[in-house]
Protein backbone atom coordinates (compact mmCIF):
# COMPACT_ATOMS: atom_id res chain seq x y z
CA UNK A 1 0.00 0.00 0.00
CA UNK A 2 1.85 2.94 -1.13
CA UNK A 3 3.20 5.77 1.23
CA UNK A 4 1.90 3.39 4.38
CA UNK A 5 4.77 2.83 6.63
CA UNK A 6 2.98 1.93 9.79
CA UNK A 7 2.78 -2.06 10.21
CA UNK A 8 -0.66 -1.28 11.81
CA UNK A 9 -2.18 0.13 9.25
CA UNK A 10 -0.72 -2.07 6.63
CA UNK A 11 -2.21 -5.15 7.90
CA UNK A 12 -5.65 -3.79 7.71
CA UNK A 13 -5.43 -2.00 4.47
CA UNK A 14 -2.05 -3.79 2.89
CA UNK A 15 -2.65 -6.07 0.02
CA UNK A 16 -5.95 -6.21 -1.57
CA UNK A 17 -8.11 -4.16 1.01
CA UNK A 18 -11.52 -3.97 -0.17
CA UNK A 19 -13.34 -5.77 -3.46
CA UNK A 20 -12.78 -3.74 -6.51
CA UNK A 21 -16.17 -4.31 -7.93
CA UNK A 22 -18.37 -3.35 -5.18
CA UNK A 23 -16.41 -1.45 -2.95
CA UNK A 24 -17.03 -4.63 0.00
CA UNK A 25 -14.40 -3.50 2.33
CA UNK A 26 -13.74 -7.48 2.97
CA UNK A 27 -12.41 -9.42 -0.22
CA UNK A 28 -15.24 -11.92 -1.35
CA UNK A 29 -14.67 -15.67 -0.70
CA UNK A 30 -14.46 -16.66 -4.05
CA UNK A 31 -15.89 -20.20 -3.93
CA UNK A 32 -15.28 -21.35 -7.05
CA UNK A 33 -12.96 -23.79 -9.22
CA UNK A 34 -13.02 -22.83 -12.52
CA UNK A 35 -13.66 -19.52 -14.79
CA UNK A 36 -16.10 -18.62 -17.63
CA UNK A 37 -13.41 -17.58 -20.81
CA UNK A 38 -14.72 -14.81 -22.58
CA UNK A 39 -13.36 -16.41 -25.76
CA UNK A 40 -10.60 -18.80 -26.85
CA UNK A 41 -7.01 -17.39 -25.64
CA UNK A 42 -9.23 -14.72 -23.68
CA UNK A 43 -10.17 -14.13 -19.91
CA UNK A 44 -10.44 -11.74 -17.09
CA UNK A 45 -7.51 -12.87 -15.50
CA UNK A 46 -8.35 -16.32 -13.94
CA UNK A 47 -8.66 -19.59 -15.55
CA UNK A 48 -8.55 -21.99 -12.58
CA UNK A 49 -8.34 -21.81 -8.93
CA UNK A 50 -5.51 -24.04 -8.48
CA UNK A 51 -3.44 -21.54 -10.71
CA UNK A 52 -4.99 -17.86 -9.27
CA UNK A 53 -8.28 -17.46 -7.00
CA UNK A 54 -8.74 -13.79 -6.13
CA UNK A 55 -9.22 -14.11 -2.81
CA UNK A 56 -6.03 -16.18 -2.22
CA UNK A 57 -4.29 -13.24 -4.61
CA UNK A 58 -5.54 -10.90 -2.06
CA UNK A 59 -3.81 -12.70 0.83
CA UNK A 60 -0.81 -12.75 -1.19
CA UNK A 61 -0.24 -9.63 -1.97
CA UNK A 62 -1.30 -9.13 1.52
CA UNK A 63 1.63 -10.81 2.55
CA UNK A 64 4.50 -9.51 0.25
CA UNK A 65 2.84 -6.10 1.43
CA UNK A 66 3.89 -7.04 4.93
CA UNK A 67 7.51 -9.04 4.32
CA UNK A 68 8.32 -6.11 2.22
CA UNK A 69 8.54 -8.59 -0.51
CA UNK A 70 7.21 -8.09 -4.05
CA UNK A 71 5.69 -11.61 -4.76
CA UNK A 72 3.78 -13.80 -2.03
CA UNK A 73 2.22 -17.45 -2.13
CA UNK A 74 -0.37 -18.85 -0.22
CA UNK A 75 -0.22 -22.70 0.13
CA UNK A 76 -2.06 -25.38 1.96
CA UNK A 77 -0.21 -25.28 5.18
CA UNK A 78 3.41 -24.21 6.31
CA UNK A 79 5.07 -28.11 5.31
CA UNK A 80 3.28 -27.35 1.81
CA UNK A 81 4.75 -24.17 1.72
CA UNK A 82 8.53 -25.13 2.72
CA UNK A 83 7.99 -27.89 0.64
CA UNK A 84 7.43 -26.37 -2.48
CA UNK A 85 10.60 -23.36 -1.30
CA UNK A 86 12.72 -26.72 -1.35
CA UNK A 87 11.54 -27.97 -4.62
CA UNK A 88 13.58 -25.19 -6.07
CA UNK A 89 16.75 -27.56 -5.69
CA UNK A 90 17.53 -30.45 -6.96
CA UNK A 91 19.77 -33.74 -6.99
CA UNK A 92 23.39 -33.19 -5.31
CA UNK A 93 22.47 -29.91 -3.29
CA UNK A 94 22.60 -29.70 -0.43
CA UNK A 95 20.92 -27.84 2.37
CA UNK A 96 22.13 -26.24 5.70
CA UNK A 97 19.39 -26.03 8.96
CA UNK A 98 19.86 -24.31 12.05
CA UNK A 99 20.32 -26.73 15.03
CA UNK A 100 17.19 -26.05 16.41
CA UNK A 101 14.19 -26.13 14.16
CA UNK A 102 10.63 -27.50 13.96
CA UNK A 103 10.46 -31.41 13.97
CA UNK A 104 8.62 -30.93 10.23
CA UNK A 105 11.69 -29.44 8.65
CA UNK A 106 13.96 -32.42 9.59
CA UNK A 107 11.28 -34.72 8.72
CA UNK A 108 10.44 -33.49 4.96
CA UNK A 109 14.25 -33.47 4.92
CA UNK A 110 15.36 -36.60 6.36
CA UNK A 111 12.45 -38.44 5.07
CA UNK A 112 11.19 -37.22 1.64
CA UNK A 113 13.80 -34.54 -0.23
CA UNK A 114 16.73 -36.94 0.59
CA UNK A 115 15.46 -39.70 -1.33
CA UNK A 116 15.51 -37.03 -4.03
CA UNK A 117 18.98 -36.79 -3.72
CA UNK A 118 19.42 -33.57 -1.80
CA UNK A 119 21.08 -33.79 1.13
CA UNK A 120 20.90 -31.53 4.29
CA UNK A 121 23.63 -30.90 7.66
CA UNK A 122 22.44 -29.17 10.76
CA UNK A 123 24.61 -26.39 12.07
CA UNK A 124 25.32 -23.67 14.79
CA UNK A 125 23.40 -20.83 12.84
CA UNK A 126 24.07 -18.95 15.85
CA UNK A 127 28.29 -18.56 15.32
CA UNK A 128 28.51 -16.83 11.81
CA UNK A 129 32.19 -18.02 11.67
CA UNK A 130 31.46 -21.68 12.30
CA UNK A 131 28.28 -21.62 9.89
CA UNK A 132 30.77 -20.14 7.18
CA UNK A 133 32.86 -22.48 7.69
CA UNK A 134 30.32 -25.41 7.07
CA UNK A 135 29.35 -24.06 3.78
CA UNK A 136 30.46 -26.99 0.89
CA UNK A 137 30.71 -27.06 -2.60
CA UNK A 138 27.15 -28.28 -2.91
CA UNK A 139 25.54 -26.34 -0.06
CA UNK A 140 22.96 -24.09 -2.11
CA UNK A 141 20.74 -22.79 0.86
CA UNK A 142 20.44 -22.49 4.80
CA UNK A 143 17.21 -22.94 6.68
CA UNK A 144 17.18 -20.46 9.47
CA UNK A 145 14.81 -20.27 12.56
CA UNK A 146 15.17 -16.95 14.82
CA UNK A 147 14.69 -17.45 17.51
CA UNK A 148 14.38 -21.47 17.14
CA UNK A 149 11.64 -24.28 17.25
CA UNK A 150 11.98 -25.16 20.59
CA UNK A 151 15.00 -23.63 22.19
CA UNK A 152 14.52 -20.15 21.37
CA UNK A 153 18.34 -19.66 20.16
CA UNK A 154 18.60 -16.42 17.97
CA UNK A 155 20.41 -15.96 15.13
CA UNK A 156 22.05 -12.97 13.87
CA UNK A 157 20.00 -13.29 10.19
CA UNK A 158 21.83 -10.03 8.42
CA UNK A 159 25.10 -11.43 9.19
CA UNK A 160 24.49 -14.99 8.02
CA UNK A 161 22.43 -13.78 4.66
CA UNK A 162 25.74 -11.92 4.13
CA UNK A 163 27.95 -14.70 4.47
CA UNK A 164 25.64 -16.27 2.89
CA UNK A 165 25.21 -14.31 -0.17
CA UNK A 166 28.72 -13.77 -0.62
CA UNK A 167 28.94 -17.40 -1.00
CA UNK A 168 26.18 -17.89 -3.74
CA UNK A 169 24.22 -19.87 -1.20
CA UNK A 170 20.41 -18.62 -0.32
CA UNK A 171 18.61 -17.76 2.76
CA UNK A 172 15.64 -19.11 3.82
CA UNK A 173 13.67 -17.93 6.93
CA UNK A 174 11.37 -19.57 8.85
CA UNK A 175 9.58 -16.39 10.14
CA UNK A 176 6.69 -18.27 12.12
CA UNK A 177 7.22 -17.40 15.27
CA UNK A 178 8.34 -13.51 14.66
CA UNK A 179 5.51 -12.43 11.85
CA UNK A 180 6.35 -9.39 10.06
CA UNK A 181 5.00 -7.28 12.43
CA UNK A 182 7.78 -8.13 15.19
CA UNK A 183 10.62 -8.94 12.07
CA UNK A 184 10.89 -8.68 8.91
CA UNK A 185 13.99 -10.65 7.43
CA UNK A 186 13.54 -9.85 3.41
CA UNK A 187 14.89 -6.21 4.96
CA UNK A 188 18.01 -8.46 7.02
CA UNK A 189 19.41 -9.81 3.61
CA UNK A 190 17.05 -13.27 3.15
CA UNK A 191 16.23 -14.38 0.29
CA UNK A 192 12.90 -16.58 1.04
CA UNK A 193 10.36 -16.28 3.75
CA UNK A 194 7.77 -18.80 4.91
CA UNK A 195 4.95 -18.87 7.72
CA UNK A 196 3.12 -21.71 8.72
CA UNK A 197 0.32 -19.00 9.06
CA UNK A 198 -1.41 -21.53 10.63
CA UNK A 199 -0.09 -19.91 14.07
CA UNK A 200 0.33 -15.96 15.03
CA UNK A 201 -0.88 -14.93 10.86
CA UNK A 202 -4.57 -16.98 11.88
CA UNK A 203 -4.09 -16.79 15.46
CA UNK A 204 -7.34 -18.62 16.43
CA UNK A 205 -6.48 -21.83 15.60
CA UNK A 206 -8.82 -22.30 13.08
CA UNK A 207 -6.91 -22.71 9.30
CA UNK A 208 -4.28 -24.41 8.32
CA UNK A 209 -1.92 -22.40 6.13
CA UNK A 210 1.08 -21.43 4.85
CA UNK A 211 3.11 -18.67 3.04
CA UNK A 212 6.32 -17.75 1.43
CA UNK A 213 6.96 -14.50 0.31
CA UNK A 214 10.19 -13.59 -2.20
CA UNK A 215 11.34 -10.28 -4.28
CA UNK A 216 13.51 -11.26 -6.90
CA UNK A 217 11.34 -11.43 -9.83
CA UNK A 218 13.13 -15.01 -11.01
CA UNK A 219 13.03 -16.94 -7.86
CA UNK A 220 9.41 -16.03 -7.91
CA UNK A 221 8.58 -16.87 -11.39
CA UNK A 222 10.04 -20.71 -10.36
CA UNK A 223 7.61 -20.58 -7.05
CA UNK A 224 4.79 -19.58 -9.22
CA UNK A 225 5.41 -22.49 -11.20
CA UNK A 226 6.39 -25.30 -8.73
CA UNK A 227 3.33 -23.56 -6.72
CA UNK A 228 0.80 -24.56 -9.73
CA UNK A 229 2.48 -27.26 -10.71
CA UNK A 230 2.66 -29.28 -7.52
CA UNK A 231 -0.65 -27.21 -6.31
CA UNK A 232 -0.37 -27.39 -2.67
CA UNK A 233 -2.87 -23.80 -2.97
CA UNK A 234 -4.80 -22.48 0.09
CA UNK A 235 -8.24 -22.65 -0.56
CA UNK A 236 -10.33 -20.05 -0.57
CA UNK A 237 -12.39 -19.92 2.46
CA UNK A 238 -8.85 -20.37 4.23
CA UNK A 239 -7.66 -17.43 2.51
CA UNK A 240 -10.28 -15.27 3.79
CA UNK A 241 -10.28 -16.71 7.25
CA UNK A 242 -6.49 -15.63 7.10
CA UNK A 243 -6.89 -12.40 6.24
CA UNK A 244 -9.30 -11.68 8.55
CA UNK A 245 -6.08 -12.81 11.03
CA UNK A 246 -4.11 -10.98 9.91
CA UNK A 247 -5.43 -7.99 10.50
CA UNK A 248 -5.53 -8.31 14.35
CA UNK A 249 -2.45 -9.37 14.14
CA UNK A 250 -0.82 -5.90 15.63
CA UNK A 251 -3.17 -5.85 18.54
CA UNK A 252 -2.87 -9.39 19.60
CA UNK A 253 1.05 -9.89 19.25
CA UNK A 254 1.12 -6.96 21.49
CA UNK A 255 -0.87 -8.60 24.25
CA UNK A 256 1.34 -11.90 23.57
CA UNK A 257 4.51 -10.42 24.22
CA UNK A 258 3.58 -8.87 27.23
CA UNK A 259 1.69 -11.40 28.80
CA UNK A 260 4.99 -13.85 27.74
CA UNK A 261 7.32 -11.58 29.81
CA UNK A 262 5.23 -11.53 32.77
CA UNK A 263 4.92 -15.36 32.21
CA UNK A 264 8.32 -16.04 31.94
CA UNK A 265 9.47 -13.87 34.99
CA UNK A 266 7.36 -16.54 36.89
CA UNK A 267 8.72 -19.11 35.82
CA UNK A 268 11.89 -18.25 36.48
CA UNK A 269 11.64 -17.08 39.63
CA UNK A 270 9.63 -20.23 40.84
CA UNK A 271 11.57 -22.88 42.16
CA UNK A 272 9.97 -26.02 40.13
CA UNK A 273 11.52 -24.80 37.53
CA UNK A 274 15.14 -25.23 36.32
CA UNK A 275 15.72 -23.40 33.20
CA UNK A 276 13.75 -20.87 31.25
CA UNK A 277 14.74 -19.80 27.54
CA UNK A 278 13.15 -16.28 26.80
CA UNK A 279 15.24 -14.04 24.16
CA UNK A 280 13.57 -11.46 26.29
CA UNK A 281 16.04 -11.89 29.08
CA UNK A 282 18.68 -9.63 29.48
CA UNK A 283 20.72 -12.30 29.90
CA UNK A 284 19.44 -14.54 27.42
CA UNK A 285 22.32 -15.15 24.53
CA UNK A 286 20.81 -13.77 21.99
CA UNK A 287 18.98 -10.67 23.49
CA UNK A 288 21.26 -8.07 21.75
CA UNK A 289 20.90 -9.75 18.45
CA UNK A 290 17.11 -9.99 18.90
CA UNK A 291 17.03 -6.61 20.41
CA UNK A 292 18.39 -5.08 17.26
CA UNK A 293 16.82 -7.05 14.34
CA UNK A 294 13.18 -7.38 15.74
CA UNK A 295 10.64 -5.30 17.74
CA UNK A 296 10.05 -7.72 20.52
CA UNK A 297 11.23 -10.93 22.14
CA UNK A 298 7.73 -12.88 20.75
CA UNK A 299 5.20 -14.66 22.86
CA UNK A 300 7.12 -18.21 22.66
CA UNK A 301 8.86 -20.02 26.11
CA UNK A 302 10.54 -23.23 26.68
CA UNK A 303 11.52 -24.07 30.27
CA UNK A 304 12.43 -27.69 31.87
CA UNK A 305 10.94 -28.55 35.22
CA UNK A 306 12.96 -29.52 38.00
CA UNK A 307 13.79 -33.51 39.16
CA UNK A 308 11.39 -32.83 42.31
CA UNK A 309 8.32 -31.75 39.82
CA UNK A 310 6.31 -34.64 37.92
CA UNK A 311 6.08 -33.39 34.16
CA UNK A 312 3.09 -35.83 33.44
CA UNK A 313 1.33 -34.95 36.72
CA UNK A 314 1.87 -31.26 35.50
CA UNK A 315 1.16 -31.22 32.64
CA UNK A 316 -2.23 -33.19 33.23
CA UNK A 317 -3.38 -30.10 35.93
CA UNK A 318 -2.87 -27.52 33.76
CA UNK A 319 -7.10 -26.51 33.11
CA UNK A 320 -6.24 -23.24 31.09
CA UNK A 321 -3.22 -23.91 29.64
CA UNK A 322 -3.86 -26.91 27.03
CA UNK A 323 -1.66 -29.87 26.25
CA UNK A 324 -1.96 -29.56 22.23
CA UNK A 325 0.33 -29.46 19.34
CA UNK A 326 0.84 -25.82 17.67
CA UNK A 327 1.08 -22.13 19.19
CA UNK A 328 0.49 -18.61 18.41
CA UNK A 329 -3.46 -18.81 18.89
CA UNK A 330 -5.31 -16.57 21.17
CA UNK A 331 -5.47 -19.64 23.64
CA UNK A 332 -2.48 -20.56 25.77
CA UNK A 333 -0.91 -24.07 24.48
CA UNK A 334 1.91 -25.95 25.83
CA UNK A 335 3.53 -28.79 24.40
CA UNK A 336 6.17 -31.28 25.03
CA UNK A 337 8.82 -31.36 22.07
CA UNK A 338 10.51 -34.65 22.51
CA UNK A 339 7.17 -36.43 22.15
CA UNK A 340 5.30 -34.07 20.13
CA UNK A 341 6.54 -31.52 17.96
CA UNK A 342 10.00 -32.57 17.48
CA UNK A 343 9.62 -36.84 17.90
CA UNK A 344 10.56 -37.22 14.36
CA UNK A 345 13.84 -35.96 15.40
CA UNK A 346 16.05 -39.26 16.05
CA UNK A 347 17.02 -39.30 20.60
CA UNK A 348 20.47 -39.01 19.45
CA UNK A 349 20.04 -35.56 17.59
CA UNK A 350 17.45 -34.44 19.74
CA UNK A 351 20.10 -34.49 22.92
CA UNK A 352 22.79 -33.32 20.72
CA UNK A 353 21.00 -29.97 19.90
CA UNK A 354 19.63 -29.83 23.61
CA UNK A 355 16.22 -30.86 23.45
CA UNK A 356 15.66 -32.94 26.59
CA UNK A 357 12.83 -34.78 28.00
CA UNK A 358 12.24 -32.59 30.35
CA UNK A 359 11.72 -29.45 27.91
CA UNK A 360 8.23 -28.29 27.55
CA UNK A 361 7.51 -25.41 25.13
CA UNK A 362 4.64 -22.85 25.93
CA UNK A 363 2.82 -20.80 23.80
CA UNK A 364 1.60 -17.78 25.63
CA UNK A 365 -2.00 -17.02 24.82
CA UNK A 366 -4.14 -13.54 25.22
CA UNK A 367 -5.84 -14.34 28.08
CA UNK A 368 -5.42 -12.09 31.01
CA UNK A 369 -1.55 -12.96 32.53
CA UNK A 370 -2.38 -13.04 36.21
CA UNK A 371 -5.11 -16.09 34.88
CA UNK A 372 -2.19 -18.03 33.42
CA UNK A 373 0.21 -17.75 35.93
CA UNK A 374 -2.53 -19.06 38.66
CA UNK A 375 -2.77 -21.84 36.58
CA UNK A 376 0.89 -22.66 36.38
CA UNK A 377 1.24 -21.83 39.58
CA UNK A 378 -1.41 -24.64 40.22
CA UNK A 379 -0.25 -27.18 38.39
CA UNK A 380 3.45 -26.66 39.19
CA UNK A 381 2.36 -26.93 43.05
CA UNK A 382 0.03 -30.05 42.05
CA UNK A 383 3.13 -31.63 40.62
CA UNK A 384 6.29 -31.40 43.68
CA UNK A 385 6.96 -35.04 44.66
Amino acid sequence: MAGTTRDETLLIHGGIPEDPRTGAVNVPIYQTSTYRQDELGRHRGYEYSRTGNPTREALEKLIADLEGGRFGFAFASGMAALTTVLSLFSAGDEILTSANVYGGTFRVLDKVFRNFGIAYRMVDTTDADAFEAQIGPNTKAVIVESPANPLLDVTDIAEIAKRAKARGVMTIVDNTFMTPYLQKPLELGADVVVHSATKYLGGHSDVVAGLAVVDDEETAKRLAFLQNATGGVLGPFDSFLLIRGIKTLGVRLDRHCENALAVAEFLRASDAVEIVHFPGFADHPGHAIQARQARGAGAMISFSLRENVDLRLFLKSLRLVALAESLGGVESLICHPSTMTHASIPEEIRKKVGISDSLLRLSVGIEHRDDIVADLKRALDAARR
